[in-house]
């Protein structure tokens, strides 16, 4: 029998039950019911004791009218009281009794008269209580009769519905829950580290379809299981390998302060291995390196749960005589716990980011400041010492025409460094800067940059050569971009050469390009320098002791030729002089590419 139909059957069971015990209190309260005629009755002797003493009152007091009020008034509730036939025959006699003797007082009957007909009143006004006195006793005696037998079954009734509801009490929970204690059992052996596999199927109810269903179920996360085991694998060796091959240094620490893992450059960055660091607690470790010490020193101070970072902290490292920046982030790692309701704790994470370039940079930042700033000084003091002796009056004509050079030349020198800081600062905002390229005769760019330096030239007394082929083509350039590059190559090659040098501008047709060389026989740059003078802010040691400028020339002049489709580098070496080159495209190439 299935678990339904034993619920059912029980329930039946139980509403027969209460149909039949509501059903006969039902009945017994119809019967209750119909024997409230025995309250009219007494109604009735109270109405009929009511009219005799109205009566006493009419004897003692012949045609008062109080009392013959009372009497029509008990005799009008006893009319609409009557319960038997026997007791309207009375009440009709009475009632045109009382009416004749209403007549005799109206009328001044004799007191006899009067007096007869109160007296054959009070017989049959007594004749009527004790017609309604036998019919209530007995109507009380069926109602006690009826009382007791109900009380018995009732009684019954409820001694069985008790007994049912006991048994059920007992038999149906047991019935119900024994399967499902069972299958409890089965499942909780299945979940755990046992070799049950499936639970068992007792009988074919319910119960047994879940069991069935279970093992259905446990079948499926079985492979589910192992197939989840292998992707937990894979993505735990994708992760390892992640954190093994990290740029940055690693370390992972629980909530008890021991070190759960440590990737490699962590380690390098150290000088430990993994067995030395992985599983040991970070006190222990503090006491051993002044680095770790420094690194663990918050999270010993205090390793209470928090959600915020710790700030960035700069750690120092040395690696092949030279040092190297990192940047100490630590994180606190926090989780909510859904099973408790709460936030808690579960470790930190300490990573290590190498800020070595943004150190440099900062430093080289620095030092461009300085340099700028000796840089906009000198011509400043320069124009500043011209001005006042313009303002001399005793200064000769010839004299205050080459302090108005000299002050041409400083604000030329000047505006050049503006330009230069200005284009940086629209490259590094992202701004784009406008090329109009066109074709360009690489004679004119050439002529106007010697032109342009020409007293710096001659200043030096350098021996200028210039090698233009007449047959170049020309080439697909901005004019006024690459005049600009080549005035800033002729300047650094007089500023480094020494005087009465020879000073190189060649240019020759490779293939489809045209190059542009500026040599001159200055102290030469080293191999391993070729590259970062055309970073900004970057300043080259010089043996000579001479001081470079802003270090923004280089890069500006290459970023300009490489976005006019060329390229911009230097061959030198150390007391061999420097030889900067540069190409640009001719315009036949340019126009087939389009």
């Amino acid at each position: 029998m299935s678990l339904k139909l034993k619920i059912r059957l029980s329930i039946l069971l139980m509403l027969a039950l209460l149909l039949t015990l509501g059903g006969y209190a039902y009945f017994a309260l119809q019967r209750l019911e119909s024997g409230a005629r025995g309250v009219k009755q007494v109604r009735s002797i109270e109405y009929g004791q009511h009219m005799l003493r109205a009566l006493d009152q009419l004897e003692d007091q012949h045609a008062a009218t109080a009392p013959l009020q009372d009497l029509r008034l008990a005799l009008t509730q006893e009319a609409v009281n009557v319960t038997q036939e026997q007791e309207l025959d009375l009440v009709n006699t009475l009632t045109q009794h009382a009416a004749e003797y209403q007549r005799l007082v109206d009328d001044r009957a004799p007191v006899a008269q009067q007096l007869a007909k109160l007296r054959q009143l009070r017989a049959e006004t007594h004749r009527m209580i004790g017609l309604n006195t036998a019919s209530f006793k007995q109507e009380a005696r069926q109602t006690a009769g009826y009382t007791y037998r109900a009380q018995r079954l009732v009684l019954i009734l409820i001694l069985l519905s008790a007994a049912a509801a006991i048994g059920l009490i007992v038999r149906l929970p047991r019935a119900v829950l024994r399967p499902l204690r069972r299958l409890t059992a089965d499942v909780e052996a299945v979940a755990s580290p046992s070799p049950a596999t499936q639970v068992s199927i007792a009988k074919n109810d319910e119960v047994g379809a879940v069991a069935l269903a279970l093992n259905r179920a446990f079948g499926y996360m079985q492979d589910q299981r192992s197939s989840t085991r292998a992707a937990l694998a894979t993505e735990r060796s994708r992760l390892e390998s992640m954190v093994e091959h990290l740029d940055e240094g690693l370390l992972l620490v629980d909530q008890s302060g021991c070190v759960l893992l440590a990737n490699p450059l962590a380690r390098k960055l150290l000088g430990l291995r993994a067995v030395d660091l992985v599983g040991q607690q970070i006190e222990d470790l503090s006491h051993q390196n002044e680095v770790l010490a420094d690194m663990f020193g918050t999270l010993l101070a205090g390793m209470a749960p928090s959600t915020a970072p710790e700030p960035p902290r700069m750690l120092t490292f040395q690696q092949r005589s030279e040092e190297v920046y990192y940047q100490l982030t630590i994180n606190h790692i926090v989780f909510f716990n859904k099973e408790v309701g709460r936030t808690e704790f579960a470790g930190h994470i300490l990573s290590l980011r190498n800020v070595s370039d943004f150190k440099k940079l900062d430093q080289m930042k620095s030092n461009y400041l300085a340099t700028i700033s000796h840089e906009l000084k000198t011509p400043l003091a320069s124009i500043k010492l011209s001005l006042m002796l313009l303002q001399d009056e005793r200064t000769e004509a010839e004299e205050r025409q080459r302090l108005a050079d000299g002050i041409r030349d400083e604000t030329q020198r000047l505006l050049n460094m503006v330009g230069q800081l200005l284009a940086v600062s629209r490259l590094d905002a992202g701004s784009e800067i406008q090329f109009d390229v066109q074709p360009v005769a690489l004679a004119e760019v050439v002529n106007y940059a010697i032109d342009t330096v020409r007293l710096q030239i001659d200043d030096k007394q350098l021996q200028l050569c210039v090698d233009m082929p007449s047959t170049l083509p020309p080439v697909h350039a901005d004019l006024e971009k690459t005049t600009w590059v080549l005035i800033n190559l002729l300047s650094n090659a007089i500023r480094y050469s020494p005087t009465g040098a020879n000073l190189l501008v060649q240019a020759t047709q490779q293939a489809n390009t045209v190059e542009i060389n500026v040599q001159d026989c200055g102290p030469g740059i080293a191999t391993e320098h070729h590259e970062k003078i055309f970073q900004r802010f970057t300043e080259v040691p010089n043996p000579s002791g001479h001081k470079g400028g802003s270090g923004l020339g280089l890069s500006i002049s290459r970023e300009f030729i490489e976005a006019q489709g060329g390229h911009l580098w230097v061959e030198s070496l150390p007391g061999c002089g420097s030889s900067f080159r540069f190409t640009l495209p001719v315009v036949e190439t340019a126009y087939n590419k389009q």
